[in-house]
């Protein structure tokens, strides 16, 4: 019996994007061992194609005028993806990042992560791109097998705002990554220069308008300069953008933006925080929320159903657009630390999200798509 053939649309991958990224990173590799009958190849463009072969289990083939930039990745997933697929006779296309194809063609699964260009649209100057890509996504799940998403409140939303019903949408959670303490974080966070008598609280994003830190740093201004926590904003490139607002708020000595770490200042940041703040107004699944509780770090997240879903009972909750609210709420999570035994069933319920499962159910989704094919 001849391989199956799977084309995974990698054609925005750029080693810059996030959350996205770190999902076909940890799942592709898994997927091809749950899938031993199935060759799996890539499409990427030219900034993707050493970062994607360095995981992928598969050939990769680059598209040359495919670069880093939203629109010519768009342009490659509508004009090239289906018609490569055509010609090396794939059996399947797996689009993970958002959208792919916007047409039928071969059989096709997209992970759609999330509905928050439409949930959260931004200013006047967003709007133009984001209902761009929003149409993309919404003809790309339309068009689609099946629609993998990352949580049930994600779910709801693809089928409110782009138009898919709720049979052909599969709800697959993501994993979280294992905790890697390091040896001195002190040593390694001395560049950051954190006080040692003050609390630290962090929290990590890039600055997409739905992240809202703009109200988080409101949040901060109204706690009283005394009791104000020292905090630390991970994921951006420099200059940051929200560099003017810690200046407009006169909170130059309670906020560093450090911009984006390595995997070891991100956990010896873990390791220093006293409190993970989480001030989103929307997310498809809300990964360091998970990341956080499994370190034993508390968690103060806003209160969506998202953030309620993968945080569950062992986060705390306020409302991150009112900034005297939220800043009460960081401050009493300062004042009353979770104890040991909280922290220990935190790191429980965070640890049932592992990237195995999430592997076995999307490698179910591409393996059912891949039977009815054959039928």
């Amino acid at each position: 019996m001849a391989a199956r053939r799977v084309l995974v649309d990698l054609l925005g991958f750029t080693g810059s994007r996030g959350g996205t990224e770190t999902y076909v990173r940890e799942l592709l590799p898994r997927i091809a061992a749950l899938l031993p009958d199935t060759r799996f190849a890539a499409l990427t463009g030219r900034d993707g194609t050493d970062r994607v072969s360095a995981f992928f289990p598969g050939r990769v083939q680059t598209v040359s005028w495919v670069g880093s930039d939203p629109a010519t990745w768009a342009l490659g997933a509508v004009a090239a993806t289906d018609l490569l697929a055509r010609r090396g006779r794939a059996d399947l296309v797996w689009a993970p990042a958002n959208f792919g194809p916007v047409f039928r063609g071969v059989p096709r699964v997209v992970t759609v992560h999330d509905a928050i260009y439409d949930e959260v649209p931004g200013g006047l100057a967003q709007r133009a791109q984001r209902s761009a890509t929003s149409l993309l996504m919404r003809r790309s799940a339309q068009t689609a097998d099946r629609v993998v998403t990352v949580s049930h409140a994600a779910a709801d939303s693809i089928g409110r705002f782009l138009g898919v019903p709720a049979s052909r949408i599969a709800v697959v959670h993501n994993g979280s990554s294992e905790p890697a303490p390091v040896a001195a974080p002190g040593g390694i966070l001395s560049a950051l220069a954190l006080p040692a008598d003050r609390p630290v609280v962090l929290s990590v994003g890039n600055r997409m308008p739905h992240k809202n830190f703009p109200g988080l740093l409101r949040a901060l201004a109204t706690i009283a300069p005394a009791e104000r926590p020292m905090t630390v904003i991970v994921g951006s490139k420099l200059p940051d953008p929200l560099a003017d607002d810690v200046v407009r708020l006169g909170l130059e000595r309670d906020v560093i933006l450090p911009g984006w770490v390595t995997d070891d200042q991100l956990e010896a940041l873990y390791q220093r925080a006293d409190l993970y703040v989480c001030p989103s107004l929307a997310e498809g699944f809300g990964l360091p929320v998970v990341d956080a509780l499994r370190r034993r770090v508390p968690v103060l997240a806003h209160d969506v159903p998202v953030l309620r879903e993968v945080g569950g009972d062992a986060a705390r909750y306020a409302d991150a657009r009112d900034a005297d609210t939220f800043g009460a709420a960081i401050t009493a999570a300062l004042r009353a630390p979770v104890d040991d035994v909280a922290r220990a069933d935190a790191q429980r319920w965070a640890s049932r999200f592992t990237w195995d499962a999430a592997a076995e159910a999307t490698a179910g989704v591409l393996d059912r798509v891949l039977a009815e094919r054959a039928r």
